[in-house]
């Protein structure tokens, strides 16, 4: 997730894109900052239903809190055919928790719930985190991954200025059965080597950028069965967007820009990519 200090909530809605000619899957989105409003208001149905509308019939919500991730999970119970939900404590934050031990129970309470599919937001971020408390983040992250793998849950990572630490992690406690890279932002190196440990990379509109030559290089490394897509939101919007708001409705321009970098059919693409999310974060009807 990018800095959510920085919300800008101002800022002028991206314009609907063309409908897809098949449904598919935003794997991570934060609807609680794309609306600031309560689990079950009005604006988050409108979100949903203009997603919908282009052909995203289905996301996951992330959480970065305990309170945050509680809202994920009422999103998820109230809109119980179109959300599912994942929760966590952000590597940013964890480190500065007072109470980290009880905030890490409550993530495991609730990763319980029916309509919990990953433990995610997690992972290990260098940009913003200070050297003096990484051994604590890193303690937040081996955590997380033992909710996931006790709950047989996906582990959703935020990997940032990160990449080997986080992969040398993963080796050491090992990952659990499904594994997702969160907007990806390695080079292609590091996408090979996710690929061969069998996780799956999930790309942001941050990949349509012109000024991700090393993003473009790495997607075409990455089979369709470890291809996700996902739009952040409301951070990251894609091109033709960027600077504007970001919701999951604008999936489809990744997808077409996808399609085109790779020369992949787009509906092809698209199913590939929605049994991908199936897969890993199960059925959306539970």
């Amino acid at each position: 997730m990018a800095d959510r200090n920085n919300r800008e909530g101002d800022r002028r809605a991206a314009p609907l894109p063309e409908p897809l000619p098949t449904t598919c899957v935003d794997s991570h989105a934060h609807l609680e900052i794309v609306t600031g409003a309560a689990a079950d208001h009005d604006d988050v149905k409108k979100v949903l239903d203009d997603a919908r509308s282009v052909g995203i019939d289905r996301v996951v919500q992330v959480g970065i809190s305990v309170k945050e991730s509680q809202w994920s999970v009422d999103c998820a119970n109230k809109f119980n055919t179109q959300v599912l939900a994942a929760v966590a404590l952000h590597p940013n934050d964890a480190p500065l928790i007072e109470d980290l031990e009880s905030d890490l129970e409550e993530i495991n309470r609730l990763a319980g719930e029916k309509r919990v599919c990953a433990i995610g937001e997690t992972g290990m971020d260098f940009f913003r985190t200070e050297e003096s408390l990484r051994d604590k983040q890193k303690y937040s992250f081996k955590k997380h991954i033992e909710i996931a793998k006790a709950h047989k849950k996906a582990l959703m990572i935020h990997d940032r200025d990160s990449h080997r630490a986080v992969l040398d992690l993963l080796d050491e406690v090992g990952a659990p059965t499904h594994t997702v890279f969160h907007s990806f932002s390695g080079d292609a190196e590091m996408a090979k080597e996710c690929v061969a440990k069998g996780y799956l990379l999930s790309f942001s509109g941050t990949v349509t950028f012109k000024n991700a030559p090393l993003l473009h290089e790495a997607l075409m490394h990455v089979p369709l069965e470890n291809l996700l897509v996902e739009t952040d939101a409301p951070f990251l919007t894609p091109t033709p967007n960027r600077g504007a708001h970001n919701t999951p409705a604008q999936i489809p321009h990744i997808l077409r820009f996808i399609s085109e970098r790779r020369g992949e059919d787009l509906t092809t693409l698209t199913r590939a990519i929605s049994n991908n999310a199936e897969r890993v974060f199960g059925s959306f009807l539970r």
